[in-house]
C-alpha cells in the first residue's frame, strides 16, 4: 500500500496547548504520534512509504480563502515583529489569541486580532514551522488522491487492491479546519483538499470516522452535491466541536441531503457504531461516487485519552473491512488518535484491509 509521509511535520511542535478549563498542557497532537504509526507500518511488510510531491497553492486555494492562507503564511513573522521578546523564547512560546471573533464581519489589523479571527480555539497554537508542516500535510493528502486517480482514469487489469487505495500520513490533521478557520489541531483541511482535487474525475464521498465531528469538512462542502460528506462521531452536545455535527445538519441549497451526521452517545460500543456505519456505507453505495476519502481518526479506540467510545482494535479492523467492501478507489487520510502506545497498531489494523 502506498503511504505518503513527510518529515516536515516535525516543524510544528508547540510546547503547549491550553486545555479545557484553561489548563496549560503538553501538546497532545505531538510528533510522537507519527513515530508510532511509522514503526507499525514499517513492520507490516506491505507499506511503501514515500514523500509527497509539491502541488503548489492552487489546490489549497480551491478550498481555503486567500486571506486565511496569507494569515497562516505570515502569522509567526508578524507575531515576532509585534512581540520582539517572543523571539528570544521561540521554542517555548506560540501565537494564541486571548479573544475570539463572536462575529466575523471585520478582520482587525493587529496580529492578535487576526489570530482571534482565524483561530477557533486554544488547540491551534501557531509556531515557526506550523505553515510549512501544514503545507506538507496537505501535499501528502494530494499525493494519495493523485495515486488513486490512476485507477479512476484507466482501470487496471491487475487486482484492484494494487491501484485503488493509498494512505496519507498527515500531520497536522485537518478535518476541523474550515474554509478560513483553524481549530482542533487542524490548520488545512487535508481530506477536503484531496476531495476537491478528485472532483475532476467525478463525484467524491468523504467518510469521517474520527471520534470528533468533521465540522470543517462540513463547512466546506455544506452547499454542494458533488461531494457527499458523512461523519460518525461523538454527539457534539457533550463533545468538541460542540456547535456543529448534529443529525439535523444535512446540507443547504444544492447540498441539501448530501451531508449526514451520525452523533453517538458517550460510551458507544461496536453495536451502535456498526449500525451507523452500515447506514453510512449504504448512503455511499447509493451515491455511487468515483472515489472515496476516509478521514481516519483512531480516537474512537477505547483507550484514547480524548475519546469516550468503547471500540477495540478488532473492531477497528472490522470498520476497515466494511469500508474496503465498498470497492471504491480510496484515499485514507490521517486525522486524530492520541493513545500513542496503541496508535500505530490501531492504524495498521484498519489499513491492512486495503493492503
Amino acid at each position: 500500500m502506498k503511504v505518503f509521509y513527510s518529515e516536515t511535520h516535525r516543524l510544528h511542535n508547540p510546547a503547549f496547548e491550553v486545555f479545557d478549563g484553561g489548563q496549560r498542557m503538553p501538546y497532545f497532537e505531538s510528533p510522537e504520534r507519527m513515530e508510532r504509526i511509522l514503526k507499525a507500518l514499517r513492520a507490516s511488510g506491505w507499506a511503501e512509504i514515500e514523500p509527497p510531491r509539491d502541488f503548489g497553492l492552487d489546490p489549497l486555494r480551491a478550498v481555503h480563502s486567500d486571506a486565511y492562507l496569507d494569515f497562516l503564511a505570515s502569522a509567526w513573522t508578524e507575531w515576532l515583529v509585534a512581540n520582539p521578546e517572543a523571539a528570544a523564547a521561540s521554542d517555548k512560546t506560540a501565537l494564541l489569541p486571548a479573544t475570539f471573533a463572536a462575529k466575523r464581519d471585520q478582520m482587525p489589523e493587529s496580529i492578535l486580532g487576526k489570530a482571534g479571527f482565524f483561530l477557533l480555539d486554544l488547540s491551534v497554537p501557531v509556531v515557526e514551522g506550523t505553515y510549512a508542516a501544514s503545507l506538507a500535510s496537505a501535499n501528502c493528502a494530494l499525493s494519495a488522491a493523485e495515486f488513486i486517480s490512476q485507477n479512476i482514469q484507466a482501470p487496471s487489469t491487475r487486482p484492484s487492491s494494487i491501484l485503488n487505495s493509498s494512505f496519507a500520513l498527515c500531520r497536522p490533521p485537518g478535518h476541523h479546519a474550515g474554509s478560513e478557520i483553524a481549530g482542533g489541531y487542524c490548520f488545512l483541511n487535508n481530506a477536503a483538499i484531496a476531495a476537491q482535487w478528485l472532483t475532476r474525475f467525478g463525484n467524491v464521498a468523504i467518510l469521517d470516522v474520527d471520534y470528533h465531528a468533521g465540522n470543517g469538512t462540513q463547512d466546506i462542502f455544506y452547499a454542494r452535491r458533488d461531494v457527499l460528506t458523512i461523519s460518525i462521531h461523538a454527539d457534539p452536545s457533550f463533545e468538541y466541536p460542540y456547535y456543529s455535527g448534529y443529525a439535523q445538519e444535512t446540507g443547504e441549497g444544492e447540498g441539501l441531503g448530501f451531508h449526514h451526521n451520525f452523533p453517538l452517545p458517550a460510551g458507544a460500543d461496536a453495536a451502535s457504531y456498526f449500525a451507523a456505519l452500515e447506514e453510512a456505507c449504504g448512503m455511499i453505495a447509493s451515491y455511487r461516487p468515483a472515489s472515496l476519502i476516509v478521514s481516519l481518526g483512531m480516537d474512537v479506540y477505547g483507550g484514547d485519552p480524548l475519546g469516550k467510545f468503547k471500540i477495540t482494535r478488532e473492531e477497528i479492523t472490522e470498520i476497515g473491512r466494511r469500508v474496503r467492501a465498498l470497492g471504491l478507489p480510496t484515499a485514507v487520510v490521517m486525522e486524530g488518535g492520541y493513545n500513542t502506545d496503541e496508535l500505530g497498531n490501531n492504524v495498521a489494523a484498519f489499513l491492512q484491509n486495503f493492503a
